[in-house]
């Protein structure tokens, strides 16, 4: 087996046992605080943003502005709808800016 196939399969597993130990932990605790479960909650858009702002700061326009519009999309709409949006939004921006 090659080396990325080795890599790839050793993420997926840290990423499974990442999420499953976390929910094993915080299944010990019975019930959660309300403001852990609103902190929890907001870690997904958490991690999005902090893989999609340096994309907004180092490249051009299209994609800051492709950016803009997923977030306004995705406040309104689903995650799949504002990603395939975004998506031919960037792909239209890119052809007409350059």
């Amino acid at each position: 087996m090659s080396n990325t196939v080795l890599i790839i399969i050793a993420c997926a597993a840290v990423t499974y046992l990442t999420r499953c130990g976390g929910h094993l932990i915080i299944s010990q605790f019975g019930e959660i605080h309300h403001r852990l479960r609103a902190a929890l909650a907001a870690v997904p858009t958490a991690v999005l943003t902090a893989l999609v702002a340096p994309s907004f700061v180092t490249h051009g326009i299209a994609e800051g502005l492709a950016l803009c519009a997923a977030a306004l999309i995705a406040m309104r709409f689903s995650i799949i709808i504002s990603t395939f949006a975004s998506l031919f939004i960037l792909v239209g921006l890119r052809t007409l800016i350059g």
